[in-house]
């Protein structure tokens, strides 16, 4: 490979990762949005809880019959919290994509500082040909030792695989919200 095919490459390549660093953040943000609002749903909601005791001493006052003792020998618990499986799944989409979405920026970002330094390293100016070429060929060694134009490529179907999970926790998110919206 020629000095302006490097060039050529290593252009190419940051060019493409500074897209999908671009595309990851957005993405990621709006992603960390939707998992924000989704996230409540794995916990207990307090408001459940007050309402299970309000409801106990609501009983408790309307009834006259029963004893002091009884009340404290039977002290009432809220039923235990288990998450709805749609939310568990939903969540475990949504957090595998941002995952995924937030590998694929480090990586590009990786991938953007790699091609700066091989061309900044290959193509020295102060060096004569005779310095360049092994320095050159080192490194052109590496890209194909180290598959460098297939991970380059690999970038996009994670971020493809990122947003099919992000789809398909938004289809299951909006089914359980309203099931009108699946009925058209």
């Amino acid at each position: 490979m020629t000095e302006g095919e490097d060039d050529k490459l290593a252009k190419r390549w940051q060019k493409d990762a500074d897209g999908i660093v671009i595309f990851t953040g957005l993405f990621s943000a709006a992603l960390a949005a939707f998992a924000v609002v989704s996230v409540q749903d794995l916990k207990p909601n307090p408001q459940d809880t007050s309402a299970f005791y309000l409801a106990n001493i609501y009983q408790l006052l309307a009834d006259s019959n029963i004893s002091r003792e009884s009340i404290l020998a039977t002290p009432a618990q809220p039923p235990p919290f288990s998450p709805p499986r749609s939310a568990v799944l939903v969540n475990s989409f949504w957090f595998l994509s941002l995952v995924i979405s937030l590998t694929c920026a480090l990586l590009a970002t990786m991938l953007q500082q790699w091609a700066r330094r091989y061309v900044t390293i290959t193509q020295p100016p102060h060096y004569s040909l005779h310095k360049r070429v092994p320095i050159h060929a080192f490194f052109a060694n590496g890209v194909d030792k180290f598959h460098l134009p297939w991970s380059v490529e690999a970038l996009p179907a994670l971020l493809h695989l990122s947003l099919f999970l992000f789809f398909s926790g938004l289809v299951i998110f909006l089914f359980n919200i309203d099931h009108t919206v699946f009925s058209v």
